[in-house]
C-alpha cells in the first residue's frame, strides 16, 4: 500500500488537525489580502478604456479582384484577424471590447468600413466606446497583402494610432499572423503610451 492508498492519510481528523497548525496571523492575512484585491480588480476594470473594434475587411487589389470575390476561406480569417486583434486588446489588461455586433447592419448599410466616410466614430459613441478600431486587409495578390489598423478617438475622431505591415507574404491563412504581428509591435505599444 502506498501513501496515497492508505484512507487513514486522508480522514477528516487530519485534515482538521493540519487546519489548527497554520497560524492564525497567517490566515487572516490572506483573507485581508483576497477582501483588498476584490475592490482593485473592479478599480482596474473600471479605469479600462472601452474599444470598439469594427470587423476586419478587404480591399482585393489583386488582378483577380473584380472576377474573384470574397470566399468562405476570406471571410473566415477576415474573422480570425478580427477575433485576434480584440483578443489581444482584451488580453492587455488596458481595454474593454465593445461588441459591435448590433451596429454591423449600418455598417453594411454604408458599403462597408472602407466606404462609410468615418462611421466608426459615431457607431463607436453610440455603443458607448471611446474608441473605434478598423482593419483592412489589402490583397496585392492571391499570396501577398497587407493590413492596416486605425485606430480613432469616438468623440473627436482624431487618429490615435494608424499603422500597417508592409508587403507580407501569404494567402488569406496567413491574415490573423499579421494581425498579431501588428497588434503586438505596433498597436498595442502605442496604446500604451497614450
Amino acid at each position: 500500500m502506498t501513501l496515497f492508498d492508505d484512507p487513514r492519510r486522508h480522514s477528516t481528523r487530519s485534515i482538521e488537525g493540519a487546519w489548527r497548525k497554520v497560524p492564525r496571523p497567517l490566515v487572516r492575512g490572506v483573507l485581508v489580502l483576497a477582501i483588498l484585491a476584490a475592490p482593485q480588480s473592479k478599480a482596474a476594470e473600471q479605469s479600462q478604456v472601452k474599444i470598439a473594434v469594427f470587423a476586419f475587411e478587404l480591399d482585393d487589389r489583386s488582378a483577380g479582384g473584380g472576377i474573384i470575390g470574397q470566399d468562405a476561406i476570406d471571410t473566415e480569417n477576415l474573422k480570425l484577424s478580427t477575433d485576434e486583434a480584440r483578443q489581444m486588446l482584451s488580453a492587455s489588461g488596458q481595454h474593454a471590447v465593445v461588441d459591435t455586433g448590433s451596429v454591423a447592419g449600418d455598417v453594411t448599410a454604408a458599403g462597408g468600413i472602407l466606404h462609410c466616410k468615418g462611421c466608426d466614430g459615431p457607431l463607436a459613441r453610440e455603443l458607448g466606446a471611446d474608441r473605434s478600431m478598423i482593419g483592412i486587409i489589402a490583397r496585392v495578390n492571391r499570396t501577398e497583402y497587407s493590413l492596416q489598423i486605425i485606430v480613432k478617438d469616438a468623440q473627436s475622431g482624431a487618429v490615435l494610432s494608424n499603422d500597417f505591415t508592409g508587403l507580407r507574404m501569404g494567402a488569406n491563412y496567413a491574415w490573423p499572423r499579421g494581425a498579431n504581428w501588428l497588434m503586438e509591435h505596433k498597436i498595442l505599444p502605442v496604446l500604451r503610451e497614450g
